[in-house]
């Protein structure tokens, strides 16, 4: 194994506390549900990325109130005439300055808003902007958590399977050996032996297939994890163990309001900054009121470019000014713009929220519709396991058929993965019913 992998995973390890073993030349990360989504939290680029945009508007919010600080500036100025301007007056003539001089001017700039109605609502809806930026950012995390969970167990339910048709197979292979053992004895046709055999290969052609997508599961679990794809998963668990914790769902159940979905809470902060944007809007229409305080040195008529020989004077002013818009007709057309904007929102919301309504109750009919299918896959076990015993028998006493004894083992099989499917199905709606809920079972 290469040295930076290895240090990198030992230091993962230490971070995280995560069980780290070598095997087979590579690294084993024991996973359980909430330790893949912790590192999830940690890794994953997506939620990097969010909290990036967080910072990110929280310095524009800095940037936002800053507009009502003072602005200070020194400016200066050199100015050489060459030839001064002459003004003409009833027959006289004035120089307005003299040939062949310069003049120096520094001065002391101060300006601020008195009065700047625009640049208050430009701070409410910063604020109100990284209320979303939080918002968007609990929604990627969220979406991170469903698609881990929904990936861990697709994992779970693939290393179910292939431990079922390992087992499948072990038994078609020990069926095989015992016909294969009858027929060379010439005790039974060469019929049942072959059909033992198209049996076996069959399980085994099966069994390649649930472990190709038992790869392809953890493949994809590392990818939402963060972790490079050389690292080996163990996930030392079993959906029959989750058998004891499902529970009948209640559609009418008051908790499950959308009020913590993540869409929803997007709409409202998105309603909230276009009113605060419309109020924005109206602030066109008001005036502003700016203070600006200077302060001068200057001096005229020098014959030399040497500034510290100068004759300097020095003044100062303030001014008050303000500003009073008559009229502006795209300020007319922004609010219409804007009303338009608030009224699509709305259609969008009520669009959204019926679709989630459904949502819910699709989800919650789904796990309850897999509670009862679990508790009749179970005797479904039950008794196959009984009707493979007893076609085993019958046919090692001679009053069975191979085919008999294949279609008890196929139906075991079959009862076996059912089972973990219904599992499966109601794990993964449950995660989806939180996700459109909102809960935030694993946020920290």
């Amino acid at each position: 194994m290469k040295t930076t992998i290895h240090s990198w995973l030992i230091g993962m390890a230490a971070f995280m506390a995560i069980p780290v073993k070598a095997q087979d030349n590579k690294a084993t990360l024991d996973l359980t549900l909430e330790k893949a989504i912790e590192i999830a939290l940690s890794e994953n680029p997506t939620i990097k990325v969010a909290d990036k945009d967080i910072q990110l508007k929280n310095i524009a919010d800095k940037e936002a109130w800053q507009s009502l600080l003072p602005e200070v500036a020194i400016t200066g100025g050199m100015t050489h005439t060459l030839l001064a301007a002459e003004m003409k007056l009833n027959g006289n003539s004035f120089k307005m300055g003299k040939d062949g001089t310069a003049t120096g001017v520094a001065a002391l700039n101060v300006n601020f808003p008195i009065f700047a109605p625009a640049v208050y609502q430009t701070m409410k809806i910063t604020k109100t902007d990284i209320e979303l930026s939080l918002e968007k950012a609990r929604s990627s995390r969220l979406d991170l958590i469903n698609q881990v969970t929904k990936a861990y167990y697709q994992t779970m339910l693939a290393q179910d399977s292939y431990n079922v048709m390992q087992q499948s197979l072990q038994t078609s292979e020990e069926n095989y050996k015992v016909v294969k053992s009858k027929y060379e004895f010439g005790k039974v046709s060469e019929f049942d032996a072959l059909t033992a055999e198209v049996q076996m290969r069959n399980t085994k052609s099966s069994m390649v297939s649930t472990k190709n997508a038992l790869t392809l599961a953890a493949l994809q679990l590392k990818v939402l994890m963060g972790v490079t794809a050389d690292v080996n998963i163990n996930i030392n668990d079993r959906l029959e163990n989750y058998e004891d914790k499902l529970v009948l769902t209640d559609i009418t159940d008051p908790d499950r309001d959308l009020s913590n979905n993540t869409q929803m809470r997007q709409f409202d902060l998105n309603e909230k900054m276009l009113t605060q944007n419309r109020k924005l809007l109206k602030t066109n229409f008001l005036p502003t009121v700016g203070f600006a305080w200077i302060y001068q040195y200057q001096s005229l008529y020098n014959e030399n470019w040497n500034v510290f020989n100068y004759d300097w004077a020095s003044s100062s002013n303030f001014q008050i000014t303000f500003s009073i818009p008559i009229f502006r007709a795209g300020n007319w057309t922004k609010l219409k713009t804007n009303k338009l904007q608030m009224e699509q929102l709305q259609d969008s919301r009520l669009n959204t929220e019926r679709q989630l309504t459904m949502a819910v109750q699709s989800y919650s009919t789904n796990m309850a519709s897999s509670i009862e299918q679990v508790s009749s896959n179970r005797l479904a076990i039950e008794q196959a396991e009984k009707a493979r015993m007893i076609s085993t028998k019958r046919y090692e006493v001679g009053r069975g058929t191979v085919l008999e004894m294949n279609e008890s083992e196929v139906a075991l099989t079959q009862s076996k993965l059912t089972y973990n499917q219904s599992i499966y199905d109601y794990l993964t709606n449950k995660a989806d019913l939180d996700y459109t809920l909102g809960k935030e079972t694993y946020l920290k």
